[in-house]
């Protein structure tokens, strides 16, 4: 009985302590593959809100997430129909959207605003092929940010020529955190 075989899965116990998983790299080159700063769907679910939601309820649901962005999925069709972030909700589009309902004369404020009415709609998105990415560096993922002067980046991949998959996200918080850093010693050299 001893011996062990080589097919069994061996427990152990009597552990001091255990850090939390820490997904992210510390830091990143920028020559390193763009998917090295990607949040992958595949592995990680994404955050939801549904449409219905009020922007304050949304944003509090970020933060306890501790996330930026949430995908705005429809309930009965289990489409994603857009995206918001806690940049939308907090800046100025939710006054634009009471100035462009006429708020004064419907007595409409701002706790009436649902998600649907502020969200970046997936028409309006600014996307990445995964195929792309998986091509690119870290370095290109910047230039795009500052390209596209968008804080976050869906990356799409298109199966069997038509539908378009939400596989991954580039956030431009997350990239600049991880190529601080590279982008440091680049400043330096110059």
């Amino acid at each position: 009985m001893g011996h062990s075989k080589p097919n069994v899965l061996h427990t152990f116990s009597d552990i001091a302590s255990v850090s939390i998983p820490n997904n992210d790299p510390w830091q990143v080159e920028l020559t390193d593959p763009a998917t090295s700063v990607m949040t992958d769907f595949r592995v990680r679910s994404l955050f939801k809100v549904s449409p219905e939601d009020t922007i304050d309820e949304a944003l509090q649901k970020m933060k306890t997430a501790g996330l930026r962005i949430a995908f705005v999925i429809d309930g009965k069709s289990e489409t994603i129909q857009g995206s918001i972030t806690s940049y939308d909700i907090m800046g100025e589009k939710p006054m634009r959207y009471l100035q462009s309902v006429g708020f004064a004369d419907r007595g409409v404020t701002h706790k009436d605003i649902k998600v649907k009415d502020i969200m970046d709609k997936v028409s309006d998105w600014v996307s990445v092929e995964l195929k792309n990415a998986e091509t690119a560096s870290v370095q290109s993922v910047l230039d795009a940010f500052q390209k596209t002067g968008r804080t976050h980046l869906p990356v799409l991949d298109t199966r069997e020529g038509s539908e378009h998959h939400l596989c991954g996200l580039f956030s431009s918080a997350k990239v600049l955190r991880l190529t601080d850093f590279a982008r440091r010693k680049v400043a330096k050299s110059h």
